[in-house]
């Protein structure tokens, strides 16, 4: 029998049937949060090549590539998080799923990659096109049960890391898998057969972390005590309406800030918004309410930004405890 992933806490569970009913408009319609929020996607600034050729010399440079995608640049490694520069998220052009705003570079302006971190399967993280033209034979990273498959598709250097497994990824750079709460599926007759995780990255004397795609869980305590304080996270704030379905999977605003808190994060970058339009929420009302919610926790929105596609962070270490 072929293993199959659960997420080790209750939560709320959706079935393919509830997907259904819900695209096809026969549950009830959820109004959104903020009636005037823009219908915009995220703004996208332009990547120069020369800009992102080699790594800093000092911290980590953090760029957003769109949705879950990262540049990482730091320790003398160039590193690609869930790289999606496909116009379309899914297995065919369906016009729903079109990227709403362009990759802030090509695949061809990357500096060299030392290796790739992929959370789950789903179509908008594992995009097979950009991992092809990367290259089959770069080292990929991956939660577990995925490596035969991605294996069968002709890449060369695999492997999987359990949540809370670690290995050097590169020189000087520590990557741990870290727990999530979600689901994964490339077709109909595979959900679940492989699981989902975070990345930490440490090196550079720094602590980064993606958070991956998750709803909000009790793994994020456990993370901060684990590994806390971190340098940066990178953290989803976008895909969460209807809330009937997709709180399961995916945080709201509200929900990313606290998991800002429990991951204890010096600093943190919104992901997963502003490039596909996935769920019912109007693009550009995640930011807005992103705003809200660190003003309601006294946060300092620089602390937690909702920065532009194509805008480097630049991450140093620190001492000081959060």
């Amino acid at each position: 029998m072929k293993r199959t992933f659960t997420n080790p806490w209750p939560h709320e569970v959706h079935q393919v049937v509830d997907i259904l009913r819900w695209k096809m408009k026969l549950g009830p319609a959820e109004s959104p949060i903020l009636p005037d929020a823009p219908q915009t996607p995220a703004v996208c600034l332009p990547l120069v090549p020369a800009h992102i050729a080699e790594p800093p010399d000092a911290g980590w440079r953090v760029t957003w590539l769109g949705h879950a995608s990262f540049l990482l640049q730091g320790a003398g490694a160039s590193i690609l998080v869930d790289p999606v520069f496909s116009d379309y998220c899914a297995p065919l052009p369906l016009p729903g799923l079109k990227r709403k705003v362009p990759a802030p570079c090509k695949v061809a302006d990357l500096p060299g990659i030392d290796a790739v971190l992929l959370t789950h399967g789903h179509y908008d993280h594992l995009d097979l096109p950009t991992l092809r033209e990367i290259g089959i034979h770069t080292p990929v990273w991956i939660a577990e049960g995925h490596a035969p498959w991605l294996t069968r598709q002709g890449f060369t250097k695999v492997r999987e890391l359990a949540w809370h497994s670690s290995a050097e990824i590169s020189p000087g750079v520590k990557a741990t898998s870290t727990p999530a709460q979600h689901f994964t599926a490339r077709s109909l007759m595979d959900r679940n057969r492989g699981h989902w995780c975070g990345w930490l990255l440490e090196g550079a004397g720094c602590k980064i972390w993606h958070a991956g795609d998750s709803g909000y869980c009790p793994a994020f305590l456990d993370i901060g005590e684990r590994y806390g304080p971190l340098d940066l996270g990178m953290i989803p704030i976008g895909a969460y309406q209807p809330r009937r379905i997709m709180r399961a999977m995916h945080m709201n605003p509200a929900e990313a800030v606290q998991a800002f808190k429990d991951t204890r994060c010096r600093q943190a970058v919104a992901m997963h918004w502003g490039t596909f339009q996935l769920t019912d929420e109007p693009m550009g009302e995640p930011p807005l309410l992103l705003a809200r919610a660190l003003n309601d926790e006294c946060f300092e929105n620089d602390r937690f930004v909702a920065a532009a596609i194509g805008h480097p962070l630049l991450i140093q270490a620190s001492a000081a405890p959060v």
